[in-house]
């Protein structure tokens, strides 16, 4: 490969950037600082799921002309970290993106009536949803147990002292993750609802 063609590419490349953006027009002082500043928020936003980190505090070291910027990127991110309770981290993750979301936003109350929604979501898909995922992988692994027994029997003639451990098989975990994304899904598309709400109070 050489190395001298493969940076006149990259500038190449660079160039027809620049040429798209010299036919849109004169760049904006609003664009400009969208481009820089969207992204900033959204860094913010990941130093703060990942660590211990005041948001209130770094939201303060920013100019006023900046904060909407900052903030947009930020509420990006934390929308995107409001998932469904499947485990304790996703718990956590979640309560940790309100809390988050709660600090940016200047409407509190429009904020929490939201939030309201969203915690029965989560209560609802933990308290019912749970035992209806539990009673529908018992009545699947029975019925794709009872499959596996008949084909072995029809193959072998018997199925004495043969023991299958139907979770393991590939095709039983492919059909529950099938009907488990059925299940979810209905939640999902609440949950997508009300965050498109969150994102559109300011």
């Amino acid at each position: 490969m050489n190395l001298e063609n493969e940076g006149n590419h990259i500038k190449s490349a660079r160039e027809i950037a620049l040429e798209k953006v010299a036919l849109m027009g004169e760049v904006t002082e609003e664009e400009r600082l969208r481009w820089k500043y969207v992204p900033e928020g959204e860094k913010l936003a990941v130093k703060y799921m990942k660590q211990d980190l005041n948001l209130a505090a770094e939201l303060g070291k920013y100019d006023e002309a900046l904060i909407g910027y900052i903030k947009v990127g930020a509420s990006d991110i934390l929308l995107r970290n409001i998932d469904l309770p499947v485990s304790d981290l996703a718990r956590k993750n979640s309560k940790k993106a309100m809390d988050g979301l709660k600090t940016i936003k200047k409407d509190k109350i429009a904020v929490e009536n939201v939030f309201s929604k969203i915690r029965n979501i989560f209560n609802h898909y933990t308290e019912q949803g749970e035992p209806q995922r539990r009673q529908a992988y018992e009545q699947l692994k029975a019925e794709f147990g009872a499959k596996v027994q008949e084909a072995i029997r029809q193959q072998l003639g018997t199925v004495t002292g043969l023991k299958i451990d139907i979770e393991k098989q590939p095709q039983f975990q492919e059909e529950w993750r099938r009907v488990k994304l059925q299940f979810d899904a209905q939640y999902i598309t609440l949950l997508n609802e009300y965050k498109q709400e969150l994102a559109a109070i300011a």
